[in-house]
């Protein structure tokens, strides 16, 4: 009898305003419209996805004390569009990007709560923290929390909120909760019904040592990246490694790296349009705007087709705003001025050759048995797939990939369940009243 193949979990990431986009093209349109959500959305659940993925930006990012050209657009508060998109899928998974920093557990079980019962059960929440008293200046309290402490807040946020969803029981009359730690005292009656899913779907964002350990405490996901299959793998065998001390199973967590792809009918085809569309990602302005960030300066008088700067980075710089700081631009510097040198690459040669390329490219058949590959040898459990055009960028995936997919055996031909928790061959949390 042939063991049957591990399959493949997917999840598409509206892309948003990030330089993930190719703004420049003909066919990206609005970042806001509805429209753009929705056929994103569509193009995902036709192609049997698990779930649709939104980030979350609570302040716009500024540079040189202005507003970041990509963040003028801004974005539509998630839960909300989640819930229109609710009424326009029948069993897409619906994940939003919640800030345990800035927000409070009641409310934010509320939320959830209502989004699992208005999508059926196809409710998830993305959780995220931030270290940034830049963003605080939009909430009362400020908000700025140092790095130990804002994994303490999130992990109390995530029981907390655990808390309320158990306070009713299936079916049954509301029970009173109370809530006493360091983050969080508060006590009374849970106001929405248990969900169908008994508990939305948890995702934690990192790759830190902090944020691999809160996924294994306390996430059913985790969105993490990686480049290579070898560190991949080694991703997997750590967190997945970390999960029997919280009495959990290698199965409880799935870990789903957010990914690009290219797709061309021949190799060389796709990799001329990926070397296109790095070049259209990273333009002179942005390439400059890149440098920037790392150096802390204002370099808008070096040439972009020029070399490197001789000056060194000023790590106590504001020049960017909004943006996780760089821990170690001193090194960074150095390694692309010695990439520089030793290739001859100007500033922006430099910056396409260090960031954000492709992380799947090739025909459809290539890059179906890569991401195979990858799944099949422990090096994920499925893929959020980020495409570089809005809202279309799905769509050749869908038509020309997953087909092939599910030739292999690899993934689904439909849905089998109605609930995310099922999609993602998760256990329903029993419930503790």
């Amino acid at each position: 009898m042939t063991e049957r193949k591990k399959q493949i979990h997917l999840a598409a990431h509206f892309p948003g305003v990030n330089s993930t986009t190719v703004w420049a093209d003909p066919r990206s349109a609005s970042q806001i419209d509805f429209s753009s959500f929705e056929h994103l959305a569509r193009a995902a659940e036709r192609g049997r996805f698990d779930f649709f993925f939104l980030a979350e930006g609570l302040r716009l990012r500024e540079h040189k004390g202005r507003i970041h050209d990509l963040d003028v657009v801004g974005r539509p508060e998630s839960i909300t569009l989640l819930n229109a998109l609710a009424a326009v899928t029948d069993r897409l998974g619906l994940a939003a990007t919640v800030n345990a920093t800035f927000n409070e557990p009641y409310e934010t079980a509320r939320r959830f709560a209502s989004l699992d019962h208005l999508s059926g059960g196809r409710a998830a929440w993305n959780v995220v923290t931030s270290p940034d008293a830049f963003t605080g200046e939009n909430f009362r309290r400020g908000g700025y929390l140092d790095r130990a402490d804002r994994y303490g807040r999130a992990a109390e946020f995530v029981a907390t909120t655990r808390e309320l969803w158990d306070s009713r029981g299936p079916g049954g009359a509301p029970g009173p909760f109370a809530h006493h730690g360091r983050h969080f005292s508060i006590e009374g009656t849970f106001g929405v019904p248990r969900s169908p899913q008994g508990h939305p779907v948890v995702i934690q964002a990192g790759d830190s040592d902090e944020g691999r350990q809160f996924a294994a405490s306390a996430a059913d996901v985790i969105f993490t990246r990686h480049g290579t299959l070898e560190a991949g793998r080694a991703f997997y065998a750590d967190v997945k490694g970390r999960l029997a001390r919280y009495g959990r199973e290698p199965d409880d967590l799935k870990i789903m790296p957010g990914v690009t792809f290219v797709l061309g009918d021949t190799a060389a085809e796709a990799q001329e349009k990926a070397a296109e569309i790095r070049h259209q990602q990273v333009s002179p302005q942005n390439a400059i705007l890149a440098l920037e960030q790392i150096w802390g300066r204002d370099l808008s008088a070096y040439d972009p087709d020029g070399p490197l700067p001789d000056i060194d980075p000023d790590p106590d710089s504001a020049l960017v705003q909004g943006r996780v700081k760089i821990t170690n631009p001193f090194e960074i510097a150095a390694k692309w001025r010695a990439l520089s040198e030793a290739k001859g690459l100007s500033i922006r040669q430099t910056v396409i050759e260090n960031t954000g390329r492709q992380s799947f490219i090739g025909t459809p058949g290539d890059v179906a048995a890569q991401l195979d590959a990858f799944v099949q040898s422990d090096a994920a459990d499925g893929f959020i797939l980020i495409p570089h055009l809005t809202p279309g960028g799905l769509d050749d995936f869908v038509d020309r990939v997953v087909p092939l997919l599910q030739e292999r055996g690899a993934f689904r031909t439909e849905y089998t369940g109605s609930t995310l928790r099922s999609h993602l061959g998760l256990r329903t949390p029993v419930w503790k009243g």
